[in-house]
């Protein structure tokens, strides 16, 4: 199983929208968390599972919350470049690879 690693601006798009949903109800922002991590698990787990949808970019979708993985299966690791809600502009994380 590969590591993961954050671009610095997905790992603020994952902890905004965490407490986000934690300012709805409380266990509202865990169960967010949970479904990103399994997202992240399934990725690192099978990283070439997810098409490729913006090359080089993959996407793994939740089925809960409106929100994406986008990430990039590099040969040491998975580069996660935005958790990404499905109703932003497309391809605004283009800049970060």
């Amino acid at each position: 199983m590969k590591p993961h690693v954050f671009h610095p601006a997905a790992g603020r798009e994952y902890t905004e929208a965490a407490e986000y949903y934690a300012r709805i109800r409380g266990e509202l922002g865990g169960r967010f968390y949970d479904e990103v991590e399994g997202l992240i698990l399934d990725i690192r787990r099978q990283p070439d599972r997810f098409r490729v949808f913006d090359a080089p970019a993959r996407r793994h979708f939740s089925d809960v919350f409106p929100y994406a993985v986008i990430y990039l299966d590099e040969p040491e690791r998975v580069w996660i470049v935005a958790v990404m809600h499905m109703k932003r502009q497309p391809g605004y994380w283009r800049n970060r690879l």
